[in-house]
């Protein structure tokens, strides 16, 4: 299988592509709007045709690329039916499958980080692809976007962890350089997550981390919820972010985005 892995500076967003070397379909996981043409360019030198643009879940950090991925090569766009993305072609439930060429990824739900992650889980080549829902040595916050701390304790330890130990982990970010894990080290290894640690110690350690506000949530989510096919200007802080965001979205699902979040 070919394989890259991409990244952007900005946000520290690994995206990744795979491709049938037979073929020549690919899938892209979690794109990133400003790198489009990086992508693009890449796909035509690489000779392959985009088939599937996967988000592992709606991104509060950065703004996808996938509609307009969409537009340029005709690739459908995935991601779980959780995540309330209208204009998807696919809304992926737990244990579905994506082709490409002779190739397959497992999507399997792995909520927590939000109400709608899913974990890309290639097993021929030993590997998964875990978005936000498990860091290397961490994991994604719980306190937005329908996050749950028991949730995700459950998700990370049942569908993720519960791999093959020499499993290849290949994260949604990493923010000192490291760009793969494996099953066991995370088991042995990670500070939250780790074998050593109960679903009370990471319910604690998650409630405890006192996070900033994301920086670009207000700009991201209500962009992302659209395929990242609209321009969404950053609300005035002076109005309240949670406003600003449900008057970016004119839609009643706002409200449920942040339902429990703690706004």
């Amino acid at each position: 299988m070919l394989f890259r892995q991409l990244f952007d500076p900005e946000t520290s967003t690994y995206t990744y592509l795979l491709g049938d070397e037979t073929s020549r379909e690919a899938v892209i996981i979690d794109s990133v709007r400003e790198q489009l043409e990086r992508d693009t360019t890449l796909l035509r030198e690489l000779d392959l045709k985009l088939v599937c643009a996967l988000e592992t879940h709606v991104h509060a950090d950065h703004v996808t690329a996938s509609g307009r991925l969409r537009e340029a090569t005709g690739a459908k766009i995935a991601l779980s039916a959780e995540a309330g993305v209208g204009n998807a072609d696919r809304g992926l439930r737990d244990g579905d499958k994506i082709t490409f060429g002779a190739h397959t990824l497992e999507a399997r739900a792995t909520p927590g980080h939000t109400s709608g992650c899913m974990t890309f889980v290639c097993h021929e080549e030993g590997c998964a692809f875990t978005g936000d829902a498990l860091l290397i040595r961490g994991c994604g916050r719980t306190d937005f976007q329908q996050g749950n701390a028991h949730t995700l304790y459950d998700s990370v330890q049942r569908k993720i962890l519960s791999l093959p130990g020499d499993t290849k982990l290949y994260p949604g970010h990493d923010y000192k350089g490291r760009t793969v894990s494996t099953v066991d080290e995370e088991r042995r290894f990670n500070a939250r997550l780790g074998t050593d640690k109960s679903e009370a110690d990471f319910v604690a350690i998650m409630a405890g981390l006192d996070l900033a506000y994301p920086k670009r949530i207000d700009e991201a989510v209500p962009a992302n919820l659209e395929s990242g096919l609209v321009e969404t200007a950053v609300p005035d802080p002076a109005a309240g972010s949670v406003a600003g965001v449900m008057e970016a979205l004119g839609r009643q699902d706002a409200a449920e985005l942040f339902q429990g979040a703690g706004i």
